[in-house]
C-alpha cells in the first residue's frame, strides 16, 4: 500500500509545501487502479487538503462525471475532453487525481508537468497495457517521469494467478473500446500468451 512521503523537521515540511510530485498508479483492467486513486484523493480530503479530480469525458461507463471503481465506490470528478482543459479547470488544487490517463492525448504530460512543478501533487491511473499487451498511450512517459509508480495487478480469469494484461473479450480490433466484465478479464503473462488474439 502506498503511504504518503513524510517529512520530518520545520525546514523540511516548509519545503515540502511547495514541492509538487507525480504518483502513477497502473495496471489491468480489475486490478484496483480506480479503487487506490480513490483511496489516495479521500485520504487527502481527509487531510482537509483541496482535492480536484479529473476523467476524460469519453469514459462515462459508470456515471457521467463521478469516478467509478468496478466496487462501485466513486469519487466526484470533473469530466474533460483533452488533457489541456485540466489546467483550465484547476484553481487551488493542492492535489489533483486523474483517471483513465491512458486515453488522453500527449498533451497530459505537460499538464501533469505543469502542476507538479507548480507545487501540486499529481495522482494519476490508467491502463499500462492495451488489450494487445502494448504499451497504452502516455503511460510509459508518465511512469517515466513520475516520483512513485504503484503497479496493482488483477487475479487471473483463467488459471487464478496474479494478472497483469487486459484480454478482450470480443472480435473488435479498435485500441480504444469501453467495457467492463462483460467485454474483457484479467489474465495472467501464460494465460494471456496462450490465448488466442480475437
Amino acid at each position: 500500500m502506498f503511504v504518503e512521503p513524510l517529512f520530518s523537521g520545520p525546514a523540511s515540511a516548509e519545503k515540502a509545501k511547495g514541492s509538487g510530485w507525480v504518483e502513477v498508479i497502473c495496471g489491468s483492467m480489475f486490478s484496483g487502479k480506480t479503487e487506490e486513486l480513490i483511496r489516495r484523493l479521500k485520504r487527502a480530503v481527509l487531510a482537509k487538503q483541496q482535492v480536484e479530480i479529473f476523467k476524460p469525458s469519453l469514459d462515462s461507463r459508470y456515471h457521467e462525471e463521478n469516478i467509478v471503481s468496478h466496487n462501485d465506490n466513486f469519487i466526484r470528478s470533473t469530466p474533460v475532453s483533452v488533457a489541456s482543459e485540466i489546467l483550465l479547470h484547476v484553481s487551488k488544487g493542492e492535489v489533483v487525481g486523474i483517471d483513465e490517463a491512458q486515453f488522453f492525448d500527449d498533451s497530459i504530460l505537460e499538464v501533469v508537468q505543469t502542476l507538479a512543478g507548480q507545487g501540486t501533487r499529481v495522482i494519476v491511473a490508467g491502463l499500462d497495457m492495451d488489450y494487445l499487451g502494448k504499451p497504452f498511450g502516455s503511460m510509459p512517459s508518465l511512469m517515466a517521469i513520475a516520483e512513485f509508480v504503484t503497479k496493482v495487478h488483477a487475479i487471473c480469469m483463467q488459471c487464478g494467478g496474479v494478472a497483469s494484461h487486459s484480454y478482450r473479450l470480443n472480435e473488435s480490433s479498435e485500441q480504444v473500446l469501453l467495457g467492463a466484465q462483460s467485454q474483457y478479464e484479467a489474465r495472467c503473462r501464460k494465460c494471456f500468451s496462450l490465448s488466442p488474439k480475437l
